[in-house]
């Protein structure tokens, strides 16, 4: 594993913790070179279904790109990393369990949306905004009412 610090290839195990699931493996490591210390995630690969975005293209889903935008919407909020991993835990388990080779945007929005509401209202409704393109301010009232 290189270093993200000094690029140094050698680095050192000094923790291995499995997840509550048991399926990623977390690895906190040392340089050998520089002496800092980061942590490392181990888990399957396994294909997530092509993302068919409103104007019919594909793309490969992105998990940096659904963070990104998830923490976007969650800026300045009181939203821990863990509640943000665990939310990009449950969308990837979504996907996977689904079986499907595609899945619209929509519906990945939907995903993403339903873990904010559960997560943090104000992001929700930054991120529901956004997504859906509101246009008047009645659009946003029945966003809150139905929060």
């Amino acid at each position: 594993m290189r270093c993200p610090f000094c690029s140094h290839t050698e680095t050192q195990v000094v923790e291995t913790r499995e997840s509550d699931e048991g399926d990623v493996v977390r690895r906190r490591r040392r340089c050998l070179a520089c002496d800092k210390r980061f942590t490392t995630y181990e888990r399957a690969e396994i294909a997530l279904p092509v993302v068919v975005k409103k104007d019919g293209t594909r793309a490969d889903f992105d998990p940096t790109k659904l963070r990104a935008s998830m923490q976007l919407a969650l800026r300045k909020r009181p939203v821990s990393i863990e509640q943000v991993d665990a939310a990009m835990e449950r969308i990837q388990e979504t996907l996977l369990t689904s079986g499907a080779r595609e899945i619209p945007s929509t519906r990945l929005g939907e995903l993403v949306m339903r873990e904010l509401k559960r997560i943090d209202k104000v992001a929700y409704v930054r991120f529901a905004s956004v997504y859906r393109s509101f246009e008047d301010v009645d659009e946003f009232r029945q966003l809150i009412r139905d929060i």
